[in-house]
């Protein structure tokens, strides 16, 4: 046992009873969230019409509507994403748009703007994004105050950090990310979208800056790195690590990709659901799943198998060197060997690893850039005929050699398998029809849920023992979400005829009053005392993401009387435009506080940007962060 792992154990309370735990899955469209449901999500979040973080993912209400009544019938949740900073302008439709969600099912919503806070006005449950820059005790304490139920947690933080949270603020709802992409600014706080292209990404029309190549120059004119990706992070993949994130005190298992297919969706949220499983089987006094039915799947989930720029654990156990992609910012998939002969139109790979026609692979090469400087590319080729070990590409790719590493970055046999039905999701459901003074009653119960039909008539002594068919008659249950776990007769002996059609009426109403049978709102807990908020430095007044009047006059109530947005003042130059956790200097060995040797450089550094934008970086050894400013 590590010194992180007996820290987490010292800090863990005492459980006497399980708590529910969540696996929140992405909803792009309905049918992404029906998928993920189908597929073991316990939550799914999906984009509003309007105001969601992710603008190209909008579903509408009766989409939405119809998501969360499928996902009811699991007792699985549906929350909608309202997460962007929102204008004068729009704060009509934002409350059109929550009054839709209430009556459309929603069982919460995701905020940004502090104007919804008062708006919502308790009427359904909140829960503060990743975008109100959730890093700290303070920071979540603030937000309890204010009414939010549950936190989405910053992707930077460590366990550790996790778990002096938890301890802070025990009855908050923790939300972490365990999958997916990463933003290399702490969440909220990116400007360099808006400020480079007019595209805010509080607003949900993200450019993906930091994807870009960039060259690192010190303050004399010497290129330390030269047009490399070096924002752009590896995926987060926390699969193995979900019991130390229950341990320090999550709730919530949240995986990121609102942007992706359904074939991602399926893969991803099977592999999480089968290893949340696994922790909850192990310990079954602590931990319990938030949502009910068993899966069963006709592929076996592969995580390397779907997007992703290859795989970090981020900072879970604190800093580390491996959780960038500076050679490219795309996707590599899994490896799947080395070219072993290249022979005019076709190529063999040494390995184990089947293809199949339309397989798309990629490789890394070696090239000269136009300036004259050598440079990585990833270069991609699609398989255009599988013949025994020979791959025939549709285009041979001229820089191909054998001993190349190739990675396949679509997966044609998995995109075939999970573009059909790849699920059965079942709740288990007990049945039990009784004798009462009206004629009869069938009470069926699966979860948390119980309902109750009644059959008026006179009853029939039975000619013959009417147990086989009584059960036979209600366990056929195919076409629903449940399957039966047993029958129970009262009286024991059952000695009354009822007739096999009336039986599978009754079976029938039953089945429809429970899948209609609603969930326990998520209403908001009692909100504790109001605490101060915590101050962004003075210079910044624009890290509030205040974009509106009800928005500051929030701020202004609390203490804070200049809140604003970057996206409502004027452009300014040295603007703070990242703060990120990634640091190009540790990333470089040169971070002394860390055993790095010290810095071959004079500093400031600086990142350009291949059409020549130069970004200003300081390193905050304080707070082990690093701050991006604009030129």
């Amino acid at each position: 046992m590590n010194d992180s792992q007996r820290a987490l154990n010292a800090s863990r309370p005492t459980i006497s009873v399980s708590r529910p735990i969540e696996l929140l899955a992405p909803a792009k469209d309905l049918a992404c969230g029906m998928a993920a449901i189908d597929h073991g999500a316990d939550a799914v979040y999906i984009g509003a019409p309007q105001f969601g973080a992710r603008a190209a993912a909008g579903n509408s209400v009766d989409d939405i509507a119809q998501l969360c009544r499928y996902a009811h019938q699991y007792e699985a949740r549906v929350y909608a994403t309202v997460n962007t900073i929102i204008y004068n302008e729009e704060l009509d439709a934002a409350s059109r748009l929550i009054d839709a969600l209430i009556n459309a099912g929603v069982d919460a919503v995701l905020v940004q703007d502090m104007a919804l806070v008062n708006i919502i006005g308790g009427r359904m449950a909140m829960h503060a994004s990743t975008q109100t820059d959730n890093r700290t005790p303070e920071k979540v304490k603030w937000l309890r105050a204010q009414g939010f139920r549950r936190i989405v947690l910053a992707r930077e933080l460590s366990a550790r950090e996790i778990a002096a949270i938890h301890a802070a603020e025990p009855a908050v709802e923790l939300e972490a990310f365990v999958h997916g992409a990463l933003c290399v600014s702490y969440s909220g706080q990116c400007y360099a979208s808006q400020h480079c292209f007019g595209r805010s990404a509080n607003r949900g029309a993200c450019a993906q800056f930091c994807r870009l190549p960039f060259s690192l120059v010190d303050a004399d004119g010497r290129v330390v790195e030269r047009s490399r990706h070096l924002l752009s992070l590896k995926d987060l993949a926390l699969k193995d690590h979900l019991e130390e994130l229950l341990s320090a005190g999550v709730t919530s298992l949240k995986i990121e990709g609102r942007l992706k297919d359904i074939v991602y969706v399926k893969n991803v949220t099977a592999a999480y659901s089968e290893a949340l499983n696994a922790v909850v089987a192990k310990h079954p006094d602590r931990y319990r799943r938030a949502s009910q039915g068993r899966c069963t799947y006709t592929f076996t989930p592969d995580l390397k198998k779907t997007f992703n720029r290859g795989f970090t654990t981020y900072f879970l156990n604190g800093r580390r060197q491996d959780i960038f992609s500076p050679d490219t910012p795309k996707a590599l998939g899994e490896c799947v060997g080395r070219v072993k002969e290249v022979r005019g139109r076709w190529l063999t790979v040494a390995g184990l690893v089947s293809f199949a026609n339309g397989d798309g692979l990629c490789f890394f090469r070696k090239e000269t850039s136009p300036d004259g400087h050598p440079r990585i590319v990833l270069e991609g080729f699609r398989v255009n005929r599988v013949e025994g070990n020979r791959l025939f590409p549709l285009r041979m790719p001229t820089d191909l050699r054998p001993g190349t590493t190739l990675y396949r970055n679509n997966d044609q046999a998995l995109e075939h398998r999970l573009t059909r039905p790849s699920s059965e999701r079942k709740v288990a459901a007990s049945m039990t029809l009784e004798a009462d003074a009206q004629g009869f009653t069938l009470t069926m119960a699966a979860g948390t849920r119980q309902v109750s039909v009644g059959l008026p008539m006179e009853k029939q002594q039975a000619q013959t023992p009417q147990h086989d068919n009584i059960e036979r008659q209600l366990t056929k249950l195919g076409g629903t979400p449940y399957e039966c776990s047993g029958v129970k007769l009262v009286p024991h002996d059952f000695p009354f005829f009822i007739p096999a059609g009336m039986l599978a009426d009754l079976r029938r109403r039953a089945v429809e009053a429970l899948m209609a049978a609603p969930l326990p709102e998520l209403a908001p807990d009692d909100v504790p005392p109001s605490v101060p908020p915590v101050p962004y430095d003075a210079r910044h007044p624009y890290l509030y993401n205040a974009a509106n009047d009800r928005a500051r006059d929030f701020y202004r109530q609390q203490g804070i009387a200049n809140a604003t947005a970057f996206e409502t003042i004027p452009p300014r130059r040295d603007a703070l435009i990242m703060q990120c956790r990634h640091c190009l200097r540790f990333a470089e060995g040169f971070c002394v506080r860390h055993g790095g040797r010290r810095p071959e450089w004079r500093e400031p550094l600086s990142l350009v940007s291949d059409d020549g934008r130069r970004f200003r970086l300081e390193f905050d050894c304080h707070n082990c962060q690093m701050n991006v400013y604009a030129e």
